[in-house]
């Protein structure tokens, strides 16, 4: 079986929409994990995105932040939803299709603006989110899995437009990519993006901030697609979608997309 999987951080779900059917009609991935859904999931515009042939969704949302959810093409059960570090936040979800595969999608802490723990309150809940998804798939191996979502750091030199001016920034901290690197290696994951697209920059999410994004180019690879060791060989095709960065009223990050024949 060959299947096609998309994340995205799509920074409020409800007045994206029409984005997300723009991408699930000319894209048609069989799973579209999305992040920052901002909505509670009875507000979410599902019935749209059934009529689009995403009939299967599990998710878990907040009203105004927060929030993931995963539309499937195929039947997916609930098979999980963690509150990592106790924080009351809709972060994590994960559904398991028919054949075993089961998808855990991921919004993990931002962080503040202040790497630091003892000013910034933020960036600690963010270490201890990850110490706990480390020390959770250190107990619950993954198996036929894929782990997706907006991981919030660019664990890469050339996953950031200048390593040297952002080692000090939130997101690409030295401390930041320690935990990442920690918790991915307790899962044993495969960083299949990076599998498949080994060498240069690459990045999937780009300031507001900035006057002209695209010529600028100051961006990061906060969107993670990994795949757990048994089925990472399967994975190919990886690709970040830019295009729909400049798509009008856009969300500031880029869908991944990557295929598996399982």
């Amino acid at each position: 079986m060959s299947l096609t999987l998309a994340t995205w951080n799509i920074n409020s779900v409800r007045l994206r929409s029409d984005l997300v059917l723009k991408l699930l009609f000319e894209e048609g991935p069989d799973i579209l994990c999305l992040q920052e859904c901002k909505s509670p999931v009875d507000k979410m515009p599902l019935e749209a995105f059934a009529e689009a042939g995403y009939g299967h969704v599990v998710a878990r949302g907040q009203k105004g932040y927060n929030g993931v959810a995963i539309l499937s093409k195929q039947p997916m059960q609930e098979v999980g939803s963690h509150d990592f570090a106790s924080l009351g936040h809709a972060r994590h979800i994960a559904g398991q299709l028919d054949n075993g595969l089961i998808v855990h999608n991921f919004y993990v802490p931002a962080g503040g603006d202040v790497p630091d723990r003892a000013v910034n309150e933020k960036f600690g809940q963010k270490l201890d989110y990850l110490t706990d998804m480390r020390d959770w798939f250190r107990d619950n191996r993954p198996r036929k899995a894929i782990l997706v979502g907006d991981l919030n750091i660019a664990p890469r030199e050339d996953d950031v437009w200048d390593h040297k001016k952002l080692l000090k920034v939130v997101s690409h901290t030295p401390v930041e990519v320690e935990h990442l690197g920690d918790t991915q290696e307790a899962g044993g994951w495969i960083d299949v993006t990076r599998k498949d697209i080994p060498d240069g920059r690459l990045y999937s999410w780009w300031s507001y901030r900035a006057r002209d994004w695209d010529a600028a180019d100051k961006g990061r690879r906060l969107d993670h697609i990994w795949a757990s060791p048994d089925i990472a060989t399967a994975a190919h095709s990886s690709r970040i979608m830019r295009d729909a960065r400049g798509w009008e009223k856009p969300s500031d990050h880029a869908p991944v997309f990557a295929s598996f024949d399982l």
